[in-house]
């Protein structure tokens, strides 16, 4: 009994997650979902491929159930990095919908299979897992990343929210110059405090 509640109940978190995080690209133009947005090049539509990348690995091949489509060699030095950027060629709906394929694909794995199910990551210091470890890491990963689609987002049109139905109404600029003035006031006061009483401990001695 336990066991079908968890699944279902991580299931239901990475169902969830996966739709907030393509959210974050609508309304979005193709030059702002593929430009890099911090000094190592993280972009939006980049961490969508990324993501189906390697969940269509870690609910496929791990469990013997390959992704039906190539994909490239976890293993090959030439590849590296490949998954985190979008290339001219590569269209928007071709990686969202590969995106979602990799959903269905993973979804049936994790409708078939029990949660103490073995698997075997070979890339992993420790190959040999269960379902279980499998949706708590690609649950932990979808959110990690997700949290990064949410900061990206933010710094394009200062956006956000959780998801499509609890998105935050947007504020004017007025309102953020605000908001950051009161969260720097109050960083530099704390800078100030803490050397304060530095001095006054050192005048103690």
């Amino acid at each position: 009994m336990i066991d079908d509640f968890a699944k279902e109940y991580l299931h239901s978190d990475l169902r969830e997650i996966r739709e907030a995080l393509l959210w974050k690209l609508d309304g979005l133009g193709e030059y702002d979902i593929r430009r890099p947005l911090t000094s190592t090049g993280t972009n939006l539509l980049g961490l969508v491929k990324h993501l189906s990348m390697w969940e269509s690995r870690y609910f496929g091949e791990v469990f013997e159930r390959p992704f039906p489509e190539p994909l490239p060699r976890w293993d090959d030095a030439g590849e590296r990095g490949a998954d985190l950027w979008a290339t001219e060629h590569e269209t928007r709906e071709e990686i969202i919908d590969r995106y979602r394929r990799v959903w269905e694909h993973s979804d049936a794995t994790i409708t078939a299979l029990p949660i103490d199910s073995p698997g075997y990551v070979p890339w992993w210091p420790r190959p040999n897992v269960r379902l279980f470890n499998i949706l708590v890491h690609m649950l932990t990963e979808t959110s990690r990343h997700a949290g990064h689609v949410d900061i990206l987002r933010e710094q394009l049109d200062e956006s956000t929210g959780t998801t499509a139905q609890y998105a935050t109404p947007q504020r004017d600029a007025a309102f953020w110059a605000t908001q950051r003035a009161t969260i720097e006031r109050a960083a530099k006061a704390a800078v100030t405090r803490s050397d304060h009483a530095g001095s006054s401990d050192a005048d103690a001695y």
